[in-house]
């Protein structure tokens, strides 16, 4: 059953915190062709072009673009020629995420405090500069191919790092409310959840603040269960979900089957206004798992008094539900290609800390559905 693991106070976080956060900085994809990834993303998803590297900047064996909406910056990278890492990296997991970045006061030092407690390096610190200044940037791998990069960018006044140059383009289309991540979620193989979460315990310094079995996560046919990883101060968190025995194959490992991997699995995207930035998306063709109507009838007798009209949340199908601090709207997106990996969450929280118990059954069903279409459940 869902547990409450841990909730610290202030005085907690001062004593325990050796890697004090700031948020995400970026969340880098790897994809096998960035400038139409990014032409989609500012398209769909109302994303603003802001930086490039590539050949014409010296960059010879990639290009990256990097597109922001508020304070959510998307950086999508390709590689010009085969026989690398980035190119095999795609050809094994197709378009995914490579790299969940973390905004730090000091990239060597968190790097020395992840590593000494028994992180793997992936990039000792180094300083990038140019005209704009200096940014320092380390790494640590995580599960399966995916790494935290720690970025430091208190000195530098740039669009973006050095090696880019600012990207102007004339096609700008208009923002859709998408504010910052509010989360990012793993899955990881079979009886690999603990392991995963004792390293975001011991090496980063994390909590588990919310652990769910497959019986809060289940339907009649599959289960998974998943625990969520919190840094001190709240602004980081990651849910690491696992796969469950069950009838048939789960969300999770049709995830693992077509990633071929542990990885990421979705990146909620929090925003002020679901129902506008929801009916915006649906317009420029973002597809979402679609709820059954029946779910309206009776979810305002289990959360109790909203502010919002339930008649638009019913009509763009987005979730409700509540805690002890106030409630939640959410909503998931289909899988945004074609292998049945990567999707996004669009959540507005109204005072709400948790991550949707009460919806789990109705989505888990409604993504069933996807799955038998898919022939994948």
């Amino acid at each position: 059953m869902a547990t409450e693991i841990f909730s610290p106070s202030k005085n907690d976080q001062a004593q325990v915190d050796f890697l004090p956060l700031q948020g995400t900085d970026y969340v880098e994809f790897y994809v096998g062709n960035a400038k139409q990834a990014a032409h989609y993303y500012k398209t769909a998803f109302g994303f603003q072009s802001l930086a490039y590297a590539g050949p014409e900047t010296g960059v010879r064996d990639k290009a990256s673009y990097v597109i922001r909406q508020n304070k959510l910056t998307f950086v999508l990278k390709q590689p010009i020629r085969g026989n690398n890492e980035m190119a095999d990296h795609i050809a094994r997991h197709g378009d995914g995420v490579k790299v969940l970045a973390l905004k730090v006061e000091d990239a060597t030092s968190a790097w020395e405090e992840t590593t000494k407690r028994g992180g793997k390096s992936y990039l000792k610190p180094t300083t990038l500069k140019d005209d704009d200044g200096e940014v320092v940037m380390s790494g640590i791998h995580t599960y399966g191919d995916t790494v935290h990069l720690f970025i430091e960018r208190k000195k530098y006044s740039g669009p973006f790092m050095p090696g880019y140059r600012k990207w102007e383009s004339v096609y700008n289309p208009t923002s859709t409310g998408l504010l910052y991540v509010d989360h990012c979620v793993g899955n990881v193989g079979w009886n690999q959840m603990n392991p995963w979460v004792k390293f975001y315990e011991e090496v980063m310094g994390f909590k588990n603040i919310l652990s769910f079995d497959d019986k809060d996560i289940s339907t009649e046919y599959s289960a998974l269960m998943s625990k969520v990883m919190s840094n001190g101060n709240g602004y980081v968190k990651f849910p690491i979900n696992e796969p469950a025995e069950g009838k048939k194959k789960s969300q999770v490992e049709e995830y693992l089957e077509f990633y071929n991997g542990e990885g990421v699995q979705h990146v909620a995207l929090a925003t002020n206004n679901i129902i506008e930035t929801v009916t915006e998306l649906k317009n420029r063709g973002v597809e979402f798992v679609k709820i059954p109507e029946s779910y309206y009838a009776t979810v305002l007798d289990r959360v109790g008094h909203i502010d919002e009209d339930l008649k638009p949340l019913s009509e763009l199908r987005i979730l409700i539900d509540r805690d002890d601090e106030g409630y939640l709207l959410q909503i998931f997106s289909k899988p945004v290609e074609d292998r049945p990996t990567l999707f996004f969450e669009i959540i507005q929280r109204k005072g709400a800390k948790s991550f949707g118990k009460g919806n789990f059954k109705a989505l888990f069903e409604a993504i069933e559905r996807e799955q038998a279409e898919r022939g994948n459940l």
